[in-house]
């Protein structure tokens, strides 16, 4: 503990150092920026697809300030929350019923790897005639993307759990339900966390897909708008916002989930 502190006075006294990884970091934005700005001004591509900065910052400034970005984005999000939801909540239920279940796992789970990475829009179709032209038919585009990866996610976290924590659940003689809140999601809660994560990405990219193939409103509709009309600058800062919003939904779930494990730690 002694030298604990020596070490901290020390870096106090020669002032704040910051992360070598955050330099790296910064470096690689400074990068891809300054190699934008220059294939934008060397002519090697047309400018309107490669438009410079200052025209991509100017288009971000009015989409900021557009209230339609914002009546998209919450019919966006609604999507995508539901999807999370229905496609998680199933995920969970499946996974923990493959990773219980030897016989259960041989027999299904390889049909979800082998379905897992298929590209989903193949099956937009089906969900148009089953859920309609609306909402419900991105939600669920939406919610079959997420499931994959949320089941698999899981199935792995429950062969993972200690069997001694079976046991004891065993010996309390523990309902199923029991079994899952007190002993299955706690054991294995980083594995549910990362595919949660992983499953939100996949179901905004589900989402987005279904968007700009068949929607008037939404995101990905802006942004297939944006390029029929080829306004670059407005497209790409779409897509910058899109990227930001995913980044901060990633760090929300992050945040929550540790916030419950520190409380659960207590």
């Amino acid at each position: 503990m002694a030298s604990t502190g020596v070490l901290t006075s020390s870096e106090r006294a020669s002032g704040w150092r910051p992360d070598p990884v955050l330099w790296v970091r910064l470096a690689i934005i400074v990068g891809v920026l300054v190699l934008w700005q220059v294939v934008a001004m060397s002519g090697l591509l047309y400018q309107d697809v490669v438009p410079q900065l200052p025209a991509i910052v100017a288009a971000l400034g009015r989409l900021l300030v557009n209230p339609e970005l914002y009546r998209n984005l919450w019919v966006t999000l609604y999507e995508t929350v539901l999807a999370l939801v229905f496609g998680g909540v199933a995920g969970l239920f499946v996974g923990i019923v493959l990773g219980g279940s030897r016989f259960f796992g041989r027999a299904f789970e390889p049909y979800l790897y082998y379905l897992g990475p298929t590209p989903k829009i193949i099956f937009f179709p089906v969900m148009i005639m089953w859920f309609g032209t609306g909402g419900g038919s991105k939600i669920a585009m939406g919610a079959f993307s997420c499931f994959f990866p949320v089941a698999l996610s899981v199935a792995v976290g429950m062969r993972a759990i200690p069997p001694i924590l079976m046991r004891v659940g065993q010996s309390f003689r523990a309902s199923p339900r029991q079994m899952v809140q007190k002993i299955y999601l706690p054991a294995m809660r980083e594995p549910v966390v990362n595919g949660l994560r992983l499953g939100f990405g996949i179901a905004l990219i589900g989402v987005l897909l279904a968007e700009t193939k068949l929607s008037n409103q939404g995101l990905g509709f802006l942004v297939i708008q944006n390029y029929q009309r080829f306004d670059m600058p407005a497209m790409y800062a779409l897509l910058i916002a899109i990227f930001v919003l995913s980044m901060g939904a990633n760090a929300a779930i992050t945040r929550l989930t540790s916030r419950s494990a520190a409380s659960g730690a207590r």
